[in-house]
């Protein structure tokens, strides 16, 4: 049978079994857990609570990318036409995913910053970019990068005390931007950031257009990107859903597709009739979003994703989301109790919890915390002065029990 087949047949038996409404601990040990034997087999004596850094993969996942591999050796040249099928379906399940109105508003990337990047390479003139402190590192270098080769005019908003950001501090730099370059969800802090609707508004009033890093949001609750009418979103597969390193992507809003917007990051895909040969002069670009695209796509990466789109699609993200929050809320009252505050586990936050370490010595401290945990079988991780703890789907009480009373002892010492 063909494996595209087995992973999405094996995936439906599976969510049908379980069926509708509340995800239960029982249902979810019975139903889908099975669905990850081998990741779980094999890490059966640690707690994971990094699902927010890498996301564990379905036994699925191995089964596709052999799939992909038995075209290279029984086709060789020919497996094109069906790895670019599947380079389409990628697409079209990360388009539902994002709430994109067509499948070639998204374009294939090996990582968010390529992403950003083609974007930033639309620019002819040097743009006002204005983007805030809590950006992920690999963003944040690119733009400091960008502005220190003179490419961009870079300004940065600060969080408040508290570490989170503010609605109005956000409203006001956006008027004096070119581009805004912002994340639905802050990956140190987990904060999901205030009136994004209000924040787009604003910019495309002022005459900006607006990139979303929905890299911590995607799976983790409903993004609906044509609702919100980013002009842009980059992100990937790496964490929530589940499909691991290299599987990003870039969402251009139709507004862009119509030939006006073009980057300087393409390649012999991205021409009208790339397998023609042809070079005129001015180049003729593909439609829509496959202007977009570069050189020679990589292959493995859309069926390494593969299971875990189709996981996050069958289960429902609403569904996951409910479930998690209620992990979160657990974890933050158990926490309380012995003595640590925690936050996470409301609408206003992501999908994983914070330890904030407070002091001079916060940064070590938390690195510190986070490796007496892994020597008791608890995997979490730190960003600064914050140890982030993540629970899945998978994650059992019991797990959150031991995780607990494990980060109180490593948070005391």
């Amino acid at each position: 049978m063909n494996a595209n087949l087995d992973t999405a047949g094996t995936i439906a038996h599976a969510i049908a079994a379980l069926g509708a409404g509340k995800l239960t601990e029982d249902g979810i040990r019975r139903h889908i857990a099975p669905l990850f034997s081998r990741v779980l087999g094999a890490n059966r004596n640690c707690v994971y609570l990094a699902n927010h850094s890498l996301g564990r993969p379905l036994d699925a996942t191995g089964d596709d990318l052999a799939q992909a591999v038995g075209l290279w050796q029984s086709k060789l040249g020919e497996a094109w036409d069906e790895w670019l099928a599947e380079i389409n379906a990628y697409r079209s399940r990360l388009a539902q995913l994002l709430g994109a109105p067509r499948p070639d508003c998204v374009v294939p990337k090996t990582s968010a910053g390529q992403g950003l990047r083609a974007i930033l390479n639309t620019y002819d003139g040097v743009p006002r970019v204005v983007a805030t402190r809590g950006e992920f590192d690999s963003i944040d270098l690119i733009l400091r990068q960008y502005a220190r080769r003179g490419r961009i005019a870079l300004d940065f908003v600060e969080p408040r005390d508290s570490g989170r950001f503010d609605a109005a501090d956000l409203l006001a730099a956006v008027r004096q931007a070119d581009l805004v370059v912002i994340s639905q969800v802050a990956f140190h802090t987990g904060q999901v950031l205030p009136e994004l609707p209000a924040l787009i508004a604003a910019a495309h009033a002022g005459g900006a257009r607006v990139l979303i890093d929905v890299y911590h949001s995607v799976g983790v609750f409903p993004v609906d990107v044509a609702a919100l009418n980013a002009d842009f979103a980059i992100g990937g597969s790496y964490k929530y859903l589940r499909g691991g390193p290299g599987a990003g992507f870039l969402y251009l809003h139709p507004r862009h597709l119509d030939g006006s917007l073009s980057t300087l990051d393409i390649g012999w895909f991205a021409k009208k009739d790339h397998f023609a040969y042809e070079r005129p002069d001015p180049p003729q670009f593909a439609e829509g979003g496959d202007a977009f695209l570069e050189s020679t796509p990589p292959v493995m990466t859309c069926y390494q994703a593969r299971a875990g789109q189709i996981f996050t699609q069958a289960i429902g993200v609403q569904r996951l989301r409910d479930y998690s929050l209620e992990q979160q809320r657990r974890l933050v009252s158990s926490l309380a109790e012995r003595g640590v505050l925690a936050t996470g586990g409301s609408a206003d936050y992501g999908a994983f919890v914070v330890v904030d370490c407070k002091g001079d010595a916060a940064p070590r401290d938390a690195r510190r915390a986070v490796e007496a945990l892994a020597a008791r079988g608890v995997i979490a991780d730190a960003r600064a002065h914050r140890i982030r703890l993540c629970p899945d789907v998978l994650t059992t009480s019991d797990e959150l029990d031991v995780a607990t009373m494990a980060v109180a002892d490593a948070i005391s010492m």
